[in-house]
């Protein structure tokens, strides 16, 4: 017995040995990664930050089909991201009391003559988590919205199509009333909070973003930034809150808002506040998402795995959902954070 699996080593050594001499294949390189994320039409611009690297820096930033990293572009619902950490910065401040504040008493010179009572029940938080309750004013129901004369009226005088606190209902509407909520605590419009209270976040900057009749600007939508912008916000999540030696964000909010509160009813994924909650190569992300595929991915530091943060902006005028061009995203996220 013995000498037969001596005569089958000698066999298949000369078979072997070649296999196990050979080197892993390697993966592929970062610029050759994003060299070969040229082929998506949609794709604008993409940049990369990395925890410990070139001193808390982007690592890489690359711009497509005639467009830069640095020019500005309608980031969408990706803003919805960015309202919610106004709100976590209002809260830290003493203007919001919390989550779980009712906003009807806020609201009430807006509120319908005859109201539900089911509005005395919404807090901060159903709105920042879509589950509201109240019918949704995005997809069919978004033109008729923004054509009204009061958005924030609309959007509460819009039926219930179920109770607070239950099922997600994806609705701008609904983060839009945060910003009109952040405008009535403060005294000052959120693009005023946003440029003071995100001062300290270097590369940070808002260059556009509407408004509604009333002033107030949009809560989740038509807001534009450049792609290293979008960056600089990640960024400033990976790192806990913490940008140029401030805590501009609170970890207890950062927390708050990565915890799982509901699910999307078109993907199934987990949603916290203003945020996706999801995995791509084997780690924990966070992302926010806008139609047409702007992304900031925020991974967190994880088993001796740095921190980092991708930022994609796109077309923002073609879908990125049904045609799978945002899966195409997640893909070449997970292989840039497998490499890095």
């Amino acid at each position: 017995m013995q000498r037969r699996s001596l005569l089958l080593t000698a066999a298949l050594t000369p078979i072997l040995a070649p296999l196990l001499a050979a080197p892993r294949l390697a993966r592929a390189s970062l610029p050759t990664i994003l060299s070969g994320a040229d082929t998506l039409g949609p794709l604008r611009a993409v940049a990369i930050w990395r925890d410990g690297d070139a001193a808390g820096e982007e690592i890489e930033a690359r711009g497509y089909h005639g467009f830069t990293p640095d020019r500005p572009t309608n980031i969408k619902s990706a803003s919805k991201s960015i309202v919610s950490a106004l709100a976590g910065i209002a809260i830290d401040r003493g203007l919001l009391q919390g989550a779980d504040q009712p906003i009807a008493p806020i609201l009430r010179d807006d509120l319908p003559t005859d109201p539900d009572p089911r509005l005395a029940r919404i807090t901060l938080g159903n709105l920042l988590s879509m589950q509201a309750g109240l019918e949704r004013q995005s997809g069919p129901n978004y033109g008729r919205w923004v054509s009204s004369r009061n958005w924030v009226r609309a959007a509460l005088a819009a039926p219930f199509t179920q109770d607070p606190g239950t099922q997600m209902q994806y609705s701008t509407a609904s983060t839009h009333l945060v910003s009109a909520i952040l405008t009535r605590v403060s005294g000052q419009s959120t693009m005023e909070l946003a440029r003071s209270w995100l001062a300290g976040v270097e590369g940070f900057a808002i260059s556009g973003w509407d408004r509604d009749p009333q002033g107030i600007y949009l809560g989740g939508n038509q807001m534009a930034m450049s792609t290293r912008s979008l960056l600089a916000f990640g960024a400033l999540y990976a790192r806990g809150g913490k940008a140029g030696g401030q805590q501009i964000v609170s970890e207890r909010w950062i927390a708050e808002s990565w915890e799982y509160r509901t699910a999307s009813i078109f993907t199934g994924q987990g949603y916290g506040y203003g945020w996706f909650l999801d995995r791509i190569g084997g780690r924990e992300v966070r992302y926010g998402w806008g139609y047409g595929g702007q992304m900031i991915y925020v991974f967190p530091a994880a088993r001796g795995k740095a921190a980092a943060a991708i930022a994609m902006t796109s077309d923002p005028d073609q879908p990125s959902a049904r045609t799978g061009y945002r899966n195409d995203l997640h893909r070449l996220a997970q292989e840039i954070v497998e490499t890095l």
